[in-house]
């Protein structure tokens, strides 16, 4: 079990900022790979951004050059950094963990998950 708790989310005005937080801890072995996801009302659940532990970085088009992942070892703390919010931003983000590497930035790929934290961008 690798419990991940999520944290940061608000409401922001388009064109704010605002940084997730997802400690990751519990675990004996550190996940290899992490990951953010978010969820829309009515929409399936989509991936936004991962990292593994040498730090190689991956970002879905509709994030690129405005998210940053990025973590924090010794803080076992995975960050979600979002600039120039959009209102198509909103949904609920959640964290991601795995120890074996992912087939891509897939929710099936992902074992362990956290409960989610709402973010939303008002026009």
């Amino acid at each position: 079990q690798v419990p991940l708790v999520e944290s940061g989310g608000g409401s922001v005005q388009s064109g704010g900022s605002l940084r997730l937080s997802c400690a990751v801890s519990g675990y004996t072995y550190r996940p290899s790979y992490k990951a953010w996801f978010r969820q829309a009302p009515g929409r399936e659940r989509e991936g936004v951004a991962s990292i593994d532990n040498t730090g190689t970085t991956g970002y879905a088009d509709s994030v690129k050059d405005r998210f940053i992942i990025s973590q924090d070892n010794a803080k076992k703390t995975l960050y979600l950094q979002m600039n120039s919010l959009e209102p198509e931003d909103t949904a609920k983000y959640y964290c991601a963990a795995n120890y074996l590497a992912p087939r891509g930035l897939l929710p099936g790929e992902y074992h362990y998950w956290g409960q989610g934290t709402q973010v939303t961008v008002s026009s």
